[in-house]
């Protein structure tokens, strides 16, 4: 593999990004926990993940590489995200297999070879592995839009709380405003108690820092996502609701389900 700013190599992977494929920390819109992003791949879920590296070959055409050397990637990924370069060459054999095309959509491009493009297929080959279409909703759009919610967390917050909902209310009005009369909201709802008592797949709860000492969460299950703060309100995204976001007001349960998925979820190390 070689960096971007590297001289054109027949047998290179022009490296562009990569993410981390752990329980903790894995691209959702491959599924909505750990094993399942790990059948998209056709790789197995093995506990410790994997790191995927998005990148070009001679070519140009598209190529995402599962590798073993997760530490590698973590390091890479880190620096990347100070603004400090790193070069990111897996060893040969941590290289699990390499698949076309790229799960999540890039932006940048290798200099000094065709634009990106999915590889040539060959007999038995697997369809090139290819970003969601923006346009549609479906299960992968819904984890998207909840991965949104969860980075953008503040303005969400903000806008909501125009309407009325502050992190503490408890009052009916909360409860009406935030839609718990909503059918699949509460099913999402139940259907996240249920987790507490019977873990589900490794990666359908997962909790990552917050300010002020609390965790965001992030819990996923057939049809659903749900984005939260233990110390604050929570989000609903729905597959049956195409682009929306609908909150759920603290009121007097959602605390008692925030502290259960936080302590069944898996963190990042």
């Amino acid at each position: 593999m070689a960096g971007t700013e590297d001289a054109v190599d027949d047998d290179a992977l022009y490296v562009l990004t990569a993410v981390l494929l752990t329980p903790a920390q894995f691209p959702s819109v491959l599924g909505d926990d750990f094993p399942a992003a790990c059948a998209a791949l056709n790789v197995e879920p093995y506990a410790v993940g994997y790191g995927l590296v998005l990148g070009q070959d001679s070519d140009g055409a598209r190529w995402t590489v599962v590798v073993d050397d997760v530490s590698l990637v973590a390091v890479a990924i880190a620096s990347w995200d100070c603004g400090m370069e790193y070069d990111l060459s897996p060893r040969e054999r941590s290289v699990v297999c390499a698949l076309p095309g790229w799960p999540l959509a890039v932006a940048v491009a290798a200099p000094g070879v065709p634009a990106p493009h999915d590889p040539t297929p060959e007999e038995g080959d697997r369809p090139p592995l290819a970003p969601p279409d923006p346009e549609e909703w479906g299960p992968a759009q819904r984890r998207l839009g909840a991965d949104e919610v969860a980075l953008q967390w503040t303005q969400w917050r903000r806008q909501l709380g125009d309407k009325g909902i502050s992190p503490r209310d408890t009052s009916d009005k909360a409860g009406q405003t935030a839609g718990v009369g909503h059918e699949g909201v509460r099913r999402a709802l139940e259907e996240a108690h249920a987790y507490v008592d019977s873990a589900p797949p490794a990666g359908r709860v997962r909790s990552s820092f917050a300010p002020g000492g609390a965790r965001t969460l992030r819990a996923d299950g057939p049809g659903w996502s749900i984005v939260a703060r233990t110390d604050d309100i929570a989000f609903v995204l729905l597959d049956e609701e195409p682009g929306e976001v609908l909150p759920v007001g603290r009121g007097p349960e959602l605390p008692g389900l925030l502290e259960g998925l936080d302590k069944i979820a898996v963190r990042p190390s």
